[in-house]
């Protein structure tokens, strides 16, 4: 059978998409909790079929990794989403009123109004707006840092990456949903993506410019690891 890049497939009890990466050194499987699929990695198309073979004796493995992986948690009134890392409640205010950030004696609370999808939407719209307010000011700050001049900020909701940074164009692009881990881990995504700005790659010298502007980068990549498919299940 000829496989092709981008295909999906029924795989051993799941839905297995194939992807060639150029830079891959090796076969290998990655698990997509938001898209409920695993993801076969080959550097190139003849060598998918390579990955196909070993993914079939992964499958037990797929199959526990897609099964532990976290229900969607809908922006609802009543439910709690994290926001900086902190337990906030989502309340319903009636009517069509935007979404608002306040605070009772119980912690923070986002009220709203709308209902269903229009309640889901303002709320999400709420996190979107602190998403560039606190990611631009942070990525200001290590601009200043590094000497780089401004760039072109925006904000989105990729399937799985935290941002991305063009330096040819200067711009960098964040997922809003970095708003709901904690401060620290807010700041190394800005730093992570502002570094790019100087080295374009993540070597060793990329790696010096990120621990020059929060310090040790790693307990934060590995909050993103493993907090990280809960916060793309948000809203799903």
């Amino acid at each position: 059978m000829q496989y092709r890049n981008g295909q999906r497939l029924p795989l051993e009890g799941l839905t297995a998409r194939l992807s060639v990466n150029p830079r891959a050194r090796r076969l290998s499987i990655r698990i997509d909790a938001r898209a409920g699929e695993a993801v076969l990695i080959a550097p190139s198309e003849r060598k998918l079929a390579e990955a196909v073979a070993f993914a079939r004796t992964k499958a037990s493995w797929m199959r526990q990794r897609l099964a532990e992986r976290p229900h969607g948690t809908p922006l609802e009134p009543g439910a709690v989403i994290d926001l900086f890392g902190e337990p906030t409640r989502l309340t319903a205010t009636g009517g069509a009123g935007a979404a608002r950030l306040t605070e009772d004696a119980d912690g923070p609370v986002i009220a709203s109004g709308g209902e269903g999808e229009a309640y889901a939407r303002r709320v999400e719209n709420l996190f979107k707006r602190v998403a560039r307010e606190t990611l631009q000011a942070r990525t200001d700050v290590h601009l200043r840092t590094l000497g780089q001049r401004p760039v072109k900020l925006s904000i989105a909701d990729p399937k799985s990456r935290w941002g991305s940074c063009s330096p040819h164009n200067r711009s960098i692009r964040y997922s809003w949903r970095v708003v709901m881990a904690p401060p620290a881990v807010i700041d190394y995504l800005a730093a992570h993506e502002v570094a790019h700005l100087v080295h374009a790659d993540h070597s060793p010298a990329y790696w010096s410019v990120v621990q020059r502007l929060v310090g040790d980068h790693r307990p934060h990549r590995k909050w993103l690891r493993d907090n990280g498919p809960a916060l793309h299940a948000v809203g799903r």
